[in-house]
């Protein structure tokens, strides 16, 4: 029972010291840059017109990626003529055996970004533990601020199954300057392993 209460103990002390090194929803997230598939720079910066931001921390193999997949590319077609970018970025490249490598980025034909996180820097910055999680990046006056982080929505495995979108609710209520009715919902996916 000692071990247990020291094991405890020693956890969450390690949550926490790893929570306060990551962004907080209403922080400004300083700009950043990740490699594309052919080895090219993209920053946050150079999406500095674009309304909102959506990053979203995925992997090729994560089952519930491919389930979301679709999903995620069909809400940037709807956004992206109202100033809204998708990014998507990879935590897991290179790291690990049968992790995905910088080919695997350039297979995927998407009409947004598809990024390396080298190093997890990014990853771990934004606190995102889980494949697909996403955040929501508000443009305000030039500076990006956080404003949701989670779940894309309430039914993992079947689509016809969504009760509640979060994610395209989030991007309407930041479209019109509303407040966010919800800014944290847990994500359901694929644990994000740190190396």
């Amino acid at each position: 029972m000692k071990y247990l209460a020291s094991f405890v103990v020693a956890f969450l002390v390690t949550a926490s010291v790893f929570a306060q090194g990551s962004y907080q929803l209403g922080s400004k997230v300083a700009d950043f840059s990740l490699k594309d598939g052919q080895g090219k720079a993209v920053s946050l910066s150079n999406f500095a017109d674009s309304k909102t931001v959506v990053l979203v921390f995925t992997d090729n193999k994560c089952p519930y990626a491919k389930l979301y997949e679709n999903r995620l590319v069909t809400l940037s077609s709807t956004y992206a003529s109202r100033g809204v970018q998708f990014i998507f970025i990879n935590p897991g490249v290179g790291v690990g055996e049968g992790s995905d490598t910088m080919e695997d980025l350039v297979t995927k034909n998407y009409s947004f970004p598809y990024l390396a996180d080298e190093g997890q820097r990014i990853s771990q910055k934004f606190g995102a533990t889980k494949t697909p999680e996403v955040f929501v990046l508000h443009n305000m006056g030039g500076e990006f601020v956080l404003k949701y982080k989670g779940a894309i929505d309430d039914s993992p495995q079947v689509e016809s199954g969504v009760r509640n979108n979060y994610l395209k609710t989030v991007i309407d209520d930041v479209l019109a300057n509303k407040n966010i009715s919800t800014a944290d919902k847990r994500a359901t996916g694929c644990m994000i392993k740190r190396y």
